[in-house]
């Protein structure tokens, strides 16, 4: 990825938040030379290093999950919120540059393994739910019998990656000046747009 160092985000906390908040993500993997990608919901283990794990699954009528044999290579891109950027928002509008577009990124590389044991596999499966039913009044619950859950974890297949690298970019008008980011921020917070004023909200706690 290309990232300009004014853009490079460095920041472990903030990085692991645009995660949390974003974990609908791409995996990236070749086959043959060409690029094959997934949209998954994915989850982040940190570890005390920086890095961690990432792991997920996927039906296994996707034929991706042959790509992530023990050792294979995989880029996940985690898009958080972004957002068009006027020029006429600037003090003194900048016409050799022109519109731009903030946006903040996170990708991760390692390598790959699939998740054999059904126990373990179950046990991912049942953590993800939770962590997205967490925020119902009334959380559905993975309470399966024996027969049902067998069937339902032939049908998908679990990976994990471990991380290698983690590379992050968040462009958020760190170029311009403070005014200028300030008069970015106030129009994006006015629109009615979520990603628009997501990117605000983000541009405020970098600044």
């Amino acid at each position: 990825m290309y990232r300009p160092e004014a853009f490079s985000e460095n920041n472990l906390q903030a990085i692991y938040q645009l995660i949390q908040d974003n974990p609908f993500a791409m995996i990236v993997t070749t086959d043959q030379g060409q690029p094959f990608v997934s949209h998954l919901p994915l989850m982040f283990e940190p570890d005390d290093n920086g890095k961690g794990k990432i792991i997920g699954h996927m039906a296994r009528a996707n034929p991706q999950w042959q790509h992530l044999a023990e050792g294979q290579q995989a880029l996940v891109v985690f898009q958080g919120p972004h957002a068009y950027v006027s020029p006429s928002w600037y003090e003194v509008p900048d016409e050799a540059v022109g519109p731009t577009w903030n946006y903040a990124v996170v990708h991760i590389s390692g390598k790959t393994k699939l998740i054999e044991d059904q126990d373990a596999l179950r046990d991912r499966l049942q953590q993800l739910t939770q962590t997205h039913e967490a925020a119902f009044a009334k959380p559905w619950q993975l309470n399966l019998d024996d027969r049902k859950r067998r069937n339902l974890l032939k049908m998908i297949v679990g990976f994990e990656m471990n991380i290698e690298d983690i590379n992050a970019k968040f462009k958020l008008s760190q170029n311009r000046s403070q005014t200028d980011r300030k008069n970015v921020i106030n129009q994006l917070s006015q629109s009615t747009n979520s990603l628009d004023i997501a990117v605000a909200e983000l541009m405020k706690s970098n600044d």
